[in-house]
């Protein structure tokens, strides 16, 4: 775009004459000219639920198995781990809460 430097500069009384609503106006329709909604992410966002949203209805099912022999219970995090992961035998302690 180019600029016409030589073009005489608007007077304070120009300026002073916009009016509040007219500046809101305009503002108001070059930011509506600036909104691009993706149809894709508007559907995709609607299967996505807010924080604290009441989940009273919703029925969740999972299946829980009981501690099994190779396992144990940390008595730090207090998390079922695998033998493998213990660190202390005699605290029952994992290797996450030990180190």
């Amino acid at each position: 775009m180019a600029t016409d430097y030589d073009a005489p500069k608007k007077q304070d009384e120009e300026v002073s004459s916009d009016s509040i609503e007219e500046l809101k106006a305009q503002r108001n329709q070059q930011m509506a000219s600036r909104v691009d909604v993706d149809e894709d992410e508007a559907v995709a966002a609607e299967g996505f639920e807010l924080p604290g949203a009441d989940l009273s209805n919703e029925e969740l099912s999972v299946r829980v198995l009981p501690k099994q022999n190779d396992e144990f219970t940390c008595m730090e995090c207090f998390l079922v781990r695998h033998r493998s992961q213990l660190a202390d035998a005699d605290a029952m302690i994992c290797t996450d809460c030990m180190g």
